[in-house]
């Protein structure tokens, strides 16, 4: 199976301290980088190039400077009758660089725009893909709200480094060493005040960029934590009404809100003073060079430099102090970015699931047998033990028991969603562990509890348990449950559009739907975890009949939490703290007087 990847070397886990932390980021940005060098290779190419030409025209401009005051300027104030004609001339070819320049950045600013979309893209797609490989205890350790806001603040915040900080980081390197160049050959003496000045500001920013990156993660935890808890908040506002939790849901939020706010707080105070540092620093030497550099010029015992000289390296500092300033300006983008990067990586990075299973169920019959299993989420919590189930093909298994007795996890073993410490587990002799997850799946058909139905058509919800199905199928498979008469009653029959995981119907038609869902697939394997425990009792009689003869030849295990619904299975198997205490039929469980007779008649033993 084709596993989507994200090339390059894998993130180093957070460490402590502000160098390994810089390390960390570092490594998070350069594999940034060469994801995107791999997916737009040429279009970063042309935008080094356009970078490159913007940048050496803006070092012309200023270079100019010398050249206007010294050749120009200066001679012509010595002449009694001047000539403009030599100096029109050259601002007209100077006019003609600065606007091929001007052509060049606007070429790579539209060219980053197109890099960054389509960059998101890409990593939407490819976390998307690796989320489809990813096992069921992935998201059952994490909430949807924190997923969720990979796909959407940490992705978006690469966007704006991408489109912003990367085309400057750019022209700030080109600037810098073009600038550094001139600078050296026009006079070593002001480069050495320019270079001190620079460092000065390097190293500011780069300590107040190490304060607050701790911030920023911290901030992008937080965001993803109110992203979650407004998820869990809309899935659930009928319970919040029913219980009138509003103050409450109320006062939390305001709790963790405000921690964002804190924490976002934190992070900006730190990387906004940097742009102002800097540039306090940078007037400062401004002030310095251009006291030294009239020094030289008006000191007749040293005359170093000329006034042209002077004047352009003060505008060749700028644009040599320039960059720094403006990288300042993005450290807030670098850092949520380094830190959105993280977060996409780490879900990239996840292990998928595995599954070293190769053989196929050509004509599966549904022997499923359970032996001596042992199993448990954690090494160091144990959930099931010795758990022993012989069936035959086409039997009814009925799960029975108090809530944590471990029916639900037994369902997520047959179908290979966890894998077993010890024992094993066969269907039709082979251990699962030796069959295709894909071949054992598709050999069974689950109805849980809880409905999940897509956007689309009442159709298309239906054939999500058989692609291939025929309308007529679909349509069958309604008819086999009870569904086609509700469904014929909506405004558009099978046509009828979904929405909001199928808001616009009742609990009860909703589950009917999952029900049809599952038996247009025709599975040898039937699991139903209580699949009628949303339907009034009128429904459930006329869906049972669907559903005793959906079951009739095939193997069905049921979780029941309603004993009259299982009365009629051929084995039922009671469980109290991941073990089997007590199996047979109805009748010989209520003959022991044991815990399924206490469960089924309410009394005491």
């Amino acid at each position: 199976m084709r596993q989507p990847n994200f090339g390059g070397p894998q993130a180093p886990r957070a460490q402590a301290g502000f160098q390994k932390a810089s390390k960390q980021q570092r490594a998070t940005l350069l594999r940034m980088f060469t994801f995107v060098m791999r997916h737009y290779r040429w279009s970063i190419v042309v935008v080094l190039a356009c970078v490159f030409i913007s940048s050496i025209t803006s070092l012309i401009s200023s270079l100019f400077t010398k050249t206007l005051i010294d050749d120009y300027i200066v001679p012509l104030t010595q002449v009694e009758n001047p000539q403009y004609q030599s100096l029109a001339q050259t601002l007209f070819k100077l006019g003609l660089v600065l606007f091929f320049g001007t052509v060049c950045s606007y070429t790579y600013n539209r060219l980053m725009i197109h890099i960054s979309q389509g960059t998101m893209l890409r990593l939407r797609k490819t976390i998307f893909e690796k989320m489809q490989h990813l096992p069921i205890k992935y998201f059952d350790q994490r909430s949807h709200g924190d997923i969720m806001s990979v796909y959407t603040n940490d992705v978006d915040s690469l966007r704006q480094m991408i489109s912003t900080a990367m085309a400057q980081v750019f022209s700030s390197v080109i600037t810098i060493v073009a600038t550094f160049t001139s600078m050296i050959v026009m006079s070593i003496p002001l480069t050495v005040v320019s270079v001190l000045m620079a460092v000065v500001m390097a190293v500011t920013t780069t300590q107040l960029g190490k304060r607050s990156r701790n911030y920023f993660r911290a901030q992008q935890q937080r965001l993803a934590g109110v992203n979650g808890f407004i998820e869990e908040m809309l899935t659930g506002q009928k319970v919040v009404k029913i219980f009138c939790h509003e103050e409450q849901a109320i006062s939390k939020f305001e709790d963790i809100n405000e921690q964002l706010r804190t924490s976002a707080c934190s992070a900006n105070r730190i990387a906004n003073i940097v742009m102002p540092v800097n540039g306090g620093i940078s007037n400062f030497g401004f002030v310095l060079l251009a006291v030294v550099g009239a020094t030289l010029a008006i000191n007749p015992s040293v005359a170093m430099v000329s006034l042209g000289t002077v004047v352009a390296f003060l505008q060749l500092n700028k644009s040599f102090t320039r960059p720094i300033s403006q990288v300042s300006q993005q450290i807030n983008s670098v850092l949520n970015a380094s830190v959105g990067a993280e977060r996409v990586f780490a879900l990239g990075d996840a292990e998928p699931e595995i599954d070293e299973g190769k053989t196929i169920l050509e004509h599966p019959q549904g022997d499923v047998d359970f032996k001596d299993v042992d199993f448990g989420y954690t090494s160091e919590k144990q959930v099931l033990y010795d758990i022993d189930i012989n069936t035959n093909p086409g039997q009814k298994i009925a799960f029975v028991g108090g809530t944590g007795a471990g029916k639900t996890t037994i369902i997520n073993l047959i179908n290979r969603f966890y894998e077993i410490q010890q024992g094993r587990i066969l269907y039709d002799g082979i251990p699962i562990t030796e069959i295709s997850k894909q071949s054992l799946r598709k050999s069974m058909s689950i109805v849980l509890q809880e409905t999940h139905l897509f956007s689309g058509t009442v159709l298309d919800n239906i054939r999500y348990g058989k692609l291939n199905a025929t309308d007529e199928e679909c349509m069958q498979a309604a008819r086999l449950v009870g569904a086609e008469n509700f469904i014929r009653r909506l405004p558009n029959s099978y046509q009828t559009l979904l929405i909001s995981d199928g808001g616009n119907l009742s609990q009860g038609e909703r589950q009917l739907i999952a029900i049809a869902r599952a038996a247009v697939s025709n599975p040898p394997v039937l699991i139903l975890d209580e699949a009628t425990s949303s339907i009034d009792t009128r429904t459930e009689t006329l869906v049972q009949r669907g559903m005793d003869t959906l079951m009739q030849g095939r193997t069905t295990f049921v979780i029941a939490h309603r004993l009259s619904t299982v009365r009629n299975a051929d084995l039922i198997i009671v469980l109290d703290h991941g073990r089997i205490i007590e199996q047979g039929t109805h009748d010989q469980l209520l003959q022991l007087r044991g815990k399924y007779y206490q469960l089924y008649t309410g009394n005491e033993i």
